[in-house]
């Protein structure tokens, strides 16, 4: 047996395996009595035995029905169980954890009804056969021991390959599933750049793929019932005819011989049938490897999840940082390393530095998401990992790049984790944002419902909706994840003109843009690559920069600014995929900063949350907080996930 079905039996109650083989004793028992009754019925004039032959064929359908009605609920609680853990576990794409969860683990069906009852029957049936037939004719008994074997291997060898295809199957079937729930996801922006043609070309060939595979698996499993059912009639006849021909000379009795005849089919059935019930479930199996592969996956990052403890002073904090460094499970070397800032109520202070460096992570161990693997996180002098988590998020708001809108109203979006907000604050923190004139463009205005991550708005859309969240808290730490990225020049600059954005509260912001890092009392500049240590802010340096940035210089020219009617979020240059011409400053290799796709530096490719765009990490998962702590979506703090 393999190890995926070893661990698929291991989430079936023992209770039902033991009954499973209960039942399976039982029809083989009422096999042989059945056989026994229907080789004397034939043999004798008498009639006698065929009312307890009907008797006997009705308890054996009976049990069998037992044993399906069984197997039927053990396949529904097992799928239950798997869906609720993939859905909670960490997806490379949203697209295939669809069609596993769907299409695959209905695949599991054959494996529960069909193949299970049938492993049972194969293990008990032509044992208590052979017994049957050693005391009746041992002969015949040892012709049966001896072939009895080749069909566990012939249907083993076939079995191997139809494995192998099975596989090819399923993969072709998950990138099938997935791209086209990617390209749905991204139809406007296709259409948009005429693109849509090569992706139809592209699901052609997926989806002609997925047939080749299917009709291989096909073939090879009609192939393989070919060879069990010829090796089986072979064996059988190889018993069959000295059977006969000792019933010729009178060697043999005919009731002992009718029941050899009937027995001996009857210990080859279960294993024909075993080979065939696999073939039906490969699909279903090779789902389960990928379910396990999903659910054995290393999690992101340690999830921090804090009740009690000292709760914070509801006052803008004086946050520092104390050499700080902290690395993803896996990673071959650390986010950074030494990193030290301070941060003090009524401050602004911005964090630049080359895309990958950590910002981003840096944000989320003041969040309380991530724990430092060295240093400290400091909030007026306490440890972060000694304050209750939950009064800590209640203290602050925290807006990422890639904001999380979920299928409800806009009103109840604005308004998650403060139910008893006004519908005048509503729209008034909105006009503060710019985003009150869309609002009520929108059928329904502040009604009106939108999709799972609001994909029906433009990402500039989305982002005001995220920045009118953290304004209608009013808390007094905010921390801002390139909060302007997906904004036009003209809407930035009227936020930053009117002052919207600030306030009067202590920020803590990661930019890119020079427009953004002159409105900050400080820049602290993260280097890149990671691992090396941070230089401190210098106090000295204009905009509060640190000691190697470019005093007295002027800024260069910004780098492409958002579209904001691009979905995704993408820069002018970088829609459907493809990358910008421009420069930004201080981003390496020309990149446009922050519209990369992918994890920071030194973290692994697992611990990127798929369902967010370009790999966004530390999210919600289908409305529900996945590897943080529930109470942060009541407190407004969330952040684009699976």
């Amino acid at each position: 047996m393999k190890p995926v079905e070893r661990r698929l039996l291991g989430l079936v109650p023992r209770r039902r395996l033991g009954v499973l083989g209960t039942l399976a004793a039982g029809q083989g028992a009422l096999l042989l009595v059945q056989a026994e009754l229907l080789a004397r019925a034939i043999a004798g004039p008498s009639a006698g035995p065929l009312p307890w032959l009907a008797l006997a064929v009705a308890a054996r359908a009976s049990l069998g029905w037992a044993g399906q009605r069984m197997a039927a609920g053990t396949a529904a609680s097992v799928k239950t169980s798997l869906r609720g853990r993939l859905l909670e576990a960490p997806a490379s794409s949203a697209g295939e954890r669809v069609a596993l969860v769907t299409r695959g683990l209905d695949a599991l069906d054959p494996f529960f009804t069909g193949y299970l009852p049938q492993l049972f029957l194969a293990a008990v049936v032509p044992v208590l056969v052979l017994a049957r037939l050693v005391a009746a004719d041992w002969s015949s008994a040892l012709l049966v021991l001896v072939t009895l074997p080749l069909i566990p291997v012939f249907g083993a060898l076939v079995g191997m390959r139809t494995a192998d295809l099975t596989r090819h199957q399923w993969s072709a079937l998950e990138r099938l599933g997935g791209h086209f729930r990617d390209v749905l996801a991204g139809l406007s922006t296709l259409r948009a750049h005429a693109r849509i043609h090569h992706q139809s070309e592209v699901i052609a060939e997926l989806a002609d793929a997925h047939r080749r595979s299917t009709v291989s698996v096909l073939r090879v499993a009609f192939l393989s019932s070919l060879v069990l059912e010829l090796v089986a009639s072979v064996s059988v006849a190889l018993v069959a005819v000295p059977v006969g021909l000792r019933l010729l000379d009178g060697s043999l009795a005919l009731s002992t011989g009718l029941l050899v005849l009937l027995l001996t089919p009857e210990a080859f059935l279960p294993l024909r049938a075993l080979g065939m019930r696999f073939h039906a479930s490969s699909e279903g199996i090779a789902a389960a490897e990928q379910a396990f592969t999903a659910l054995d996956a290393p999690a992101a990052a340690p999830a921090v999840r804090r009740n009690g403890g000292r709760r914070p002073t509801g006052r803008a904090p004086h946050l520092v940082l104390e050499n700080v460094g902290f690395a993803y499970p896996g990673a071959s070397r650390p986010v950074f390393t030494g990193l030290s800032l301070e941060v003090r109520p009524g401050e602004k202070v911005a964090l630049a530095g080359p895309s990958g460096a950590g910002k981003s992570t840096l944000l989320r161990l003041v969040l309380g998401l991530l724990e430092p693997t060295e240093g400290r996180v400091l909030a007026d002098g306490v440890d972060l990992r000694e304050l209750d988590l939950a009064a800590w998020h209640a203290s602050l708001s925290w807006v990422p790049q890639h904001p999380r809108l979920f299928a409800a109203s806009v009103a109840e979006n604005l308004a998650l984790g403060l139910p008893d907000v006004s519908g005048e604050a509503l729209r008034s923190a909105a006009a503060a944002m710019g985003a009150d004139t869309f609002i009520t463009a929108l059928p329904r205005g502040y009604d009106t419902v939108l999709d799972e991550r609001g994909t029906v708005l433009s990402a500039g859309q989305r982002q005001r909706l995220a920045l009118t969240r953290a304004r209608l808290r009013g808390a007094p730490f905010l921390l801002l994840d390139e909060p302007t990225a997906h904004l036009d020049p003209a809407t930035e600059a009227a936020l930053l003109a009117a002052d919207a954005l600030f306030e009067d509260r202590t920020v803590l912001l990661v930019a890119h843009r020079p427009s953004l890092l002159a409105r900050a009392d400080r820049i602290i500049r993260v280097p890149a690559p990671a691992g090396t240590p941070a230089p401190q802010a210098d106090p000295e340096t204009p905009f509060g920069g640190t000691a190697g940035a470019r005093a007295g210089r002027p800024a260069k020219a910004p780098g492409p600014q958002a579209d904001p009617e691009t979905p995704f979020g993408g820069t002018a240059g970088v829609r459907a995929g493809r990358p910008t011409s421009q420069k930004v400053p201080e981003t390496p290799f020309g990149a446009a900063a922050d519209t990369r796709a992918g994890s920071p530096t030194g973290t692994p490719p697992s611990q990127a949350d798929p369902g967010a765009p370009f790999g966004e990490a530390g999210g919600v998962r289908g409305g529900r907080p996945g590897g943080v702590p529930a109470v942060m979506a009541a407190h407004g703090v969330v952040e684009e996930g699976a």
